[in-house]
């Protein structure tokens, strides 16, 4: 009976923890979108608020202005996100495989190399130089896809790892056995039993995606080849720049929210991610779990 009271108490303590830190996940989200449906004067007279005085959608109406700019937008940026993350998950499976072999030869000195860049950079100058010169990837989608998402080290070191502790090595020995290739034994055994670190690396790598900016900066000068992200940083820019002009225009400039609409804009650029990440949980939460049964 003690310990039935005990354990009742032990699961009330972890549900309250749990559910503070749920709160602590969603209450910033729901005060991000408070924010941006709140009147400008509001908003910068008494700060942000859950239950706002006054409430306005002049932030949302101003990117709705440019609705289909920004529906392009969402289109190169889920394009450049389903691409990169296929992508990079093939070319970094494929390299952690062979490096997970302990037969390989100069084994170790490829997986330094592979670590070694996780050191060093050749920095961003170097890195611009290359891409666009040598490239040409500048103002294309691979200007987006290329640079620094990729194949990171990281994900390599990630699935070389798994794919050594994971998966036994008698497995490999068996199909090498019944005359299966390399190959084959990559993509009936590997691929399927993988699954656990391909899901947890393609939702890292998928996020970077959706959420890079950088990229649109450097490599990006036509507006017609902006991404969403890329996008809403130049629309927080050129509301800054009408704000800071002479006092002539003010009129004008007082019409344009600058507080919430960077508020909006936040909200607009991780709503999809709160819309499809709903019906990806399953699949990241079972494949956690696959990971964590030895075979």
């Amino acid at each position: 009976m003690v310990q039935s009271k005990g354990r009742k108490v032990y699961q009330a303590v972890i549900n309250i923890v749990l559910m503070l830190m749920t709160l602590c996940m969603v209450l910033p989200l729901v005060l991000l979108f408070m924010s941006s449906i709140t009147e400008e004067n509001t908003l910068v007279a008494n700060g942000y608020s859950f239950f706002p005085a006054n409430f306005s959608l002049e932030a949302y109406l101003y990117i709705i202005q440019n609705a289909n700019t920004v529906f392009r937008a969402y289109g190169i940026t889920i394009l450049v996100t389903v691409i990169g993350t296929a992508a990079g998950l093939c070319l970094c499976s494929m390299i952690a495989f062979p490096l997970s072999l302990k037969d390989l030869p100069g084994r170790r000195v490829i997986s330094f190399y592979v670590f070694f860049t996780m050191l060093f950079s050749g920095g961003l100058v170097p890195s611009y130089i290359m891409w666009t010169t040598m490239f040409h990837i500048k103002n294309t989608l691979w200007a987006y896809i290329l640079p620094n998402f990729l194949l990171g080290a990281f994900n390599i070191i990630l699935m070389r790892t798994f794919f050594t502790t994971g998966i036994p090595a008698d497995l490999y020995e068996a199909a090498k056995i019944d005359g299966a290739s390399y190959l084959t034994i990559y993509k009936k055994i590997v691929l399927p039993l993988g699954k656990p670190i391909l899901v947890t690396v393609g939702l890292f790598t998928g996020l970077s995606y959706w959420n890079d900016w950088t990229n649109g900066l450097y490599y990006i000068s036509k507006s017609e080849m902006l991404s969403i992200q890329a996008l809403l940083n130049r629309m927080i820019q050129d509301i800054q720049a009408l704000a800071s002009q002479s006092t002539a225009d003010s009129g004008s400039l007082m019409q344009i929210p600058q507080v919430s609409i960077r508020m909006a804009i936040a909200f607009v650029a991780i709503l999809p991610i709160l819309i499809v990440y709903p019906f990806l949980q399953k699949y990241f939460a079972s494949g956690i779990m696959l990971g964590a049964v030895k075979g």
